[in-house]
Parts: structure tokens; sequence; C-alpha cells
């Protein structure tokens, strides 16, 4: 229990920490973005962290994220009146794993929002509609936040 807030999370104690559960958090990368975040900016309500790490997601989809991360003991969790804030258990990570936490949080830093950027484009360009949008025929192109139909193939 968080002051008044029900809250079943088991974080961990330092010592009880486990390496492939603590991989396995970071693993996903909007997860990663968000311990990036806070280790960047220190302890920070969660509405700020999905809003300035650029996460796209529900803030129900965002919490089901802080509760890997708490399970696996990466960050802590408190209440402060109506926020919630996280912060990086950078101290016990260390006493356990020494630099670990910083040399994946230096590695996450060398992917770039272009890097994103470039990966959600190929997504959608690789969507299909035909003239009428309704099957598959045409490659789309996305340009812009706008999508034009390439040309359909001749057969000769």
């Amino acid at each position: 229990m968080l002051g008044n807030v029900m809250d079943d999370v088991v974080e961990p104690a330092a010592e009880d920490f486990q390496l492939p559960r603590i991989l396995a958090a970071l693993a996903d990368p909007n997860r990663l973005a968000a311990v990036r975040f806070v280790a960047r900016n220190g302890e920070s309500w969660c509405a700020q962290v999905m809003e300035q790490a650029m996460l796209p997601m529900t803030k129900s989809t965002f919490s089901h994220h802080l509760r890997i991360l708490r399970e696996a003991g990466v960050v802590t969790k408190r209440i402060q009146g109506a926020r919630g804030y996280t912060s990086l258990r950078k101290d016990d990570l260390d006493s356990r794993f020494p630099g670990l936490i910083d040399s994946i949080v230096d590695v996450a830093q060398l992917v770039t929002s272009d890097d994103v950027t470039r990966a959600q484009a190929q997504r959608k360009a690789s969507t299909v509609y035909t003239p009428n949008d309704s099957s598959p025929l045409a490659t789309v192109v996305v340009s812009g936040g706008e999508r034009s139909k390439a040309s359909k193939p001749t057969h000769q």
C-alpha cells in the first residue's frame, strides 16, 4: 500500500535482483525509453515520463510497463497527492550489478528518434491498397502524413 492507494507490486530487495528478469524488463523499447528518461531526469511523475519520453500508449499500458520494471527492481514508485512518482533504483542496481544500468542507458541513448521514425515509416509504407482501398494491390508510399497509391504493375 502506497499512502491511501492499493498497490500489490512487490519490489525486490537489491540482494534478490535477478539479472535475467532485469534484462527482460529492459528489453522492451518503451520500458527502456522510460528508464532512460528517469535516469537522465531523476524522479519524475508518471504522466511526465509518458509525455516527455514520447511514449505513445495509454495510461493503463504505461502502468503495466512500470509494474514490470518495479517487479524486476529497476524502478521504484512513490505516491504524493494525486501523482505517482517513479525513480531509478540506481544505487541498488549498482550494488548488485556494478555498471550494468549505466551501460544499458548509455547504449540506449545511441538509438535516436530518427531510428524510431524510420522504422514506423517502413511499417506504414508496407501497407497495400487498391484504387478503391478495399483489397491489396498497390503499395502505399507515406510522406508527410499523406498516403499516395503507387501505380499498379502492368502485365505484358
